[in-house]
């Protein structure tokens, strides 16, 4: 396997990694500021922030199962990377769809798009 892949592999693990952190820390930070200064009933604030820490979990875990499958894949180069090829798929398409319904921030691009079209990459045999 090309080292280039392996490389790009761990760099866009450790990525989700750090976006999870991110996403769970600072960004409910910020948007449970903004539920309270809009008075969102309790429940529904709990019911969010469930949510929203549940995907920086699902963050998290992509990133570890991506730097794992990359490491192995050092070591074997027969190893599958198809788990990382449906995470990078996943972000793209996800990617998509808030890059559009987000009226083309240009964040949903960098989080989303761009990280998933290089695991994408890296993954491809």
């Amino acid at each position: 396997m090309a080292k280039w892949r392996i490389v790009v592999g761990l760099v866009v693990g450790v990525l989700f990694v750090v976006s999870a952190a991110a996403h769970s820390l600072l960004g409910w930070k910020e948007l449970g500021a903004g539920l309270a200064k809009v008075s969102a009933p309790p429940g529904l604030a709990r019911g969010l922030a469930i949510g929203w820490h549940f995907g920086g979990a699902a963050m998290l875990a992509f990133g570890v199962i991506v730097i794992l499958l990359f490491l192995e894949a050092r070591k074997k180069p027969a190893a599958s990377l198809r788990p990382a090829l449906v995470i990078g798929a996943a972000y793209v398409l996800f990617g998509d769809v808030t890059f559009f319904m987000g009226g083309f921030n240009p964040f949903f691009f960098l989080a989303f798009i761009l990280p998933g079209l290089l695991l994408v990459a890296a993954s491809w045999k």
